[in-house]
């Protein structure tokens, strides 16, 4: 296929992809040369008769594989955010021969011996930082990946690989097919009776484009939790609602979440570990099974005791209704009621406030300038691998360009629920390569000539998956593989959570908050209440992330030959185990949608957005209370931290910018534990 487009560099600014070229049969035969071309280029570096250098090495070893990060940054994203029968198809055949790919370079014995002995020298090469940790880092890598094993060991590590890679493929396309089949489908107008009209008017043109006409298809979310539960009056239709999203995808997916959970178990035995869970948190900043354990634990009782005092709450105002006892799908609508009656804050009277051009132009892109000095120019000229999708072009304060935006933020049937970042060109000092960063988000469509208007937690996700964004964007190492996001699970949320702060900046918020018709300001006296409305549900929040959490983490802490029969029975018990088994209050993800863990690399690792929201709540303290000007303490930040990526000790790159190490007590205070 010598049209092929991968086949080649992109041509375009910043080496954006040619989507307007691309096509899904260009996939596999693009995959099948990059990882022949590597592998070739791997024999090189073996065959080379010189002693090992770093620059013969491992500065050939970065180098490697262009064609290959090409390919699948584009077809990972695709497979995301705008799949087809014929991609899943590609998606299935392809990521087995990734693992074997991987395995390939990493338990070759040759490539090893010369990093080895490079390792053995450290002392002696004279190196700069960056390639001291360069050397360190992919000497831990290839032990991590089994490159000490014997042979029959080898042997059996890539087939365990192999099979995982394949099974956590047809998860996620179990969970995108459980997900599309489960919406829920009404009738009338008036089951819908407590959303608002935009709302509804989104609902019926969702069932025209799903093929229902003349009826109403509420789509869902990643989420246990759906944004309708908080406003359908109807308590029956919220009931169907949320049984239809617990209930996904388990009779598929239980037995796969059982046989990978098996599978890591044996995996992590095979490479010396007890558990898949203390394989992984040997690589990340929390180091060992007992400090994250220690933390989940103190956390559990003084949340469900914060719920308990909410519930208590919700109990009153439900009587009112005849309602003796609090569902799981009343918990949301009754929060939304304290929340008007105690704080007079009405989720529905905030949407007008929060159209998305406004939030993002005014909101997102202007906190970034604040804090950064960065402007934003959309170019309608460049194409995106989607219609949706809109590309910006970012430029730093003196008008020297940075890189390339991509929003995608609607919802289609195309795409996996919930929301994230990715790149599809990743920075590079070797290269000269500048970012290209996306963001994915899931924002019902409106009826068409209607305005996109947002609920309060999805201004959140913008702002915080702009962070993300803003993590690869500021990357400023020499080697790839430090590069921007690409730090350990338990820090990479922490910078898209320290952007979520500027979301309720007074400056901030008076640019982006204003009613789409009248242009009115959204009341500062009703930002304040807001806030404080958002301290009434930390008890709800902290214990569904919780029982997630500890779900995650009971998977992954079974030891090879731990015996799970069923999956539904299994999550029962860990969450009546842990004291967390709040039936009004389920998981934020239940066993067989819980993508991030079976299908998204966060296995052993959800516990990342609670252990970086202590670096983050520090943080948020110290930009509120250092002194500094806001662009200067942006600039320390990006500097300092973001910059830097994993191109030293992130732990460290913190304490360059608060001064000293991580305090819990920020995080505690914020999530009401004191």
């Amino acid at each position: 296929m010598t049209e092929n487009p991968f086949f080649k560099p992109s041509s375009l600014v910043y080496e954006l992809p040619p989507f307007a070229a691309i096509r899904p049969e260009h996939y596999l035969p693009a995959y099948e040369r990059g990882m022949a071309e590597q592998l070739a280029e791997i024999a090189a570096i073996t065959a080379d008769p010189q002693p090992p250098t770093v620059d013969n090495t491992l500065v050939a070893l970065e180098r490697s594989g262009e064609l290959l990060r090409r390919v699948d940054a584009v077809f990972r994203n695709q497979s995301a955010s705008d799949t087809s029968e014929l991609v899943d198809e590609v998606d299935a055949e392809v990521s087995p021969l990734l693992a074997a790919h991987h395995d390939a370079i990493h338990l070759d014995r040759a490539l090893f011996a010369r990093i080895e002995e490079l390792y053995g020298r450290r002392a002696e090469l004279g190196l700069d930082p960056e390639s001291l940790r360069l050397l360190e880092t992919r000497h831990i890598r290839f032990v991590r990946s089994g490159a000490r094993l014997g042979e029959a060991e080898q042997a059996r590590l890539r087939g365990l690989n192999a099979e995982l890679a394949a099974l956590g493929t047809t998860f996620q396309q179990n969970v995108n097919a459980a997900t599309k089949a489960a919406a829920l489908v009404v009738d009338t107008a008036e089951e819908l009776d407590g959303l608002s009209a935009d709302a509804v008017a989104a609902a019926a043109e969702n069932a025209r484009v799903l093929g229902h006409e003349g009826r109403f298809v509420l789509s869902l979310k990643s989420t246990s939790g759906q944004p309708e539960l908080a406003l359908l009056t109807d308590r029956s239709v919220r009931e169907r609602l949320l049984a239809a999203s617990l209930g996904r995808g388990a009779a598929v997916n239980g037995p796969l979440a059982i046989r990978m959970a098996a599978l890591r178990a044996e995996r992590a035995a095979l490479l010396g570990h007890p558990s898949h869970a203390a394989y992984v948190v040997e690589d990340e900043t929390a180091g060992t099974v007992e400090a994250v354990s220690g933390l989940l634990a103190r956390l559990v009782g003084p949340a469900v005791a914060n719920a308990r005092r909410e519930a208590a709450e919700l109990a009153k105002v439900a009587a009112a209704d005849g309602i003796e006892e609090i569902a799981a799908h009343d918990w949301a609508y009754y929060s939304e009621k304290v929340r008007q009656e105690s704080y007079q804050v009405d989720a529905a009277v905030l949407r007008p406030y929060f159209e998305l051009e406004r939030v993002l132009h005014d909101g997102v892109f202007l906190a970034a300038k604040l804090a950064y000095g960065l402007t934003f120019t959309e170019r309608p000229d460049l194409t995106a691998y989607h219609p949706d999708a809109r590309v910006f072009e970012v430029f730093e304060e003196d008008g020297g360009s940075l890189g390339l935006f991509i929003g995608d933020f609607h919802a289609r049937a195309s795409k996996r629920g919930g929301a994230w970042m990715d790149e599809l060109v990743g920075q590079s000092g070797l290269t000269g390569r500048r970012p290209v960063v996306l963001n994915n988000l899931n924002i019902a469509r409106p009826a068409p000539g209607e305005p996109v208007l947002l609920a309060w937690d999805e201004v959140r996700t913008l702002f915080h998956e702009f962070g993300h964004a803003l993590h690869g964007l500021f990357s400023d190492v020499r080697y790839p593989l430090f590069a921007g996001t690409a730090v350990p699970r338990d820090f990479v949320e922490f910078p898209s959570q320290v952007n979520e702060m500027w979301m309720v900046r007074p400056e901030v918020v008076a640019s982006y908050a204003r009613h789409h018709v009248t242009g009115e300001p959204l009341p500062a006296a009703l930002v304040e209440r807001m806030v404080a409305a958002e301290g009434f549900g930390e008890g709800f929040r902290t214990v569904e992330y919780l029982a997630a959490t500890l779900l995650d983490w009971a998977w992954h802490t079974v030891p090879q030959g731990g015996e799970i029969e069923d999956a539904e029975e299994f999550e029962a018990r860990v969450l009546a185990e842990a004291g967390i088994a709040v039936p009004a209050i389920p998981p934020r993800y239940r066993t067989a949608y819980f993508q991030h863990i079976f299908s998204s690399g966060y296995s052993a690792g959800y516990y990342a957005y609670i252990w970086s929201e202590v670096l983050d709540a520090d943080t948020v303290q110290w930009f509120e209370g250092n002194g500094r000007p806001v662009r200067e303490s942006g600039e320390l930040f990006r500097r300092e931290l973001l910059a830097r990526g994993f191109s030293r000790d992130p732990l460290e790159s913190f304490r360059a910018v608060v001064g000293r190490a991580p305090e819990i007590g920020p995080l505690l205070a914020r999530r009401g534990l004191v």
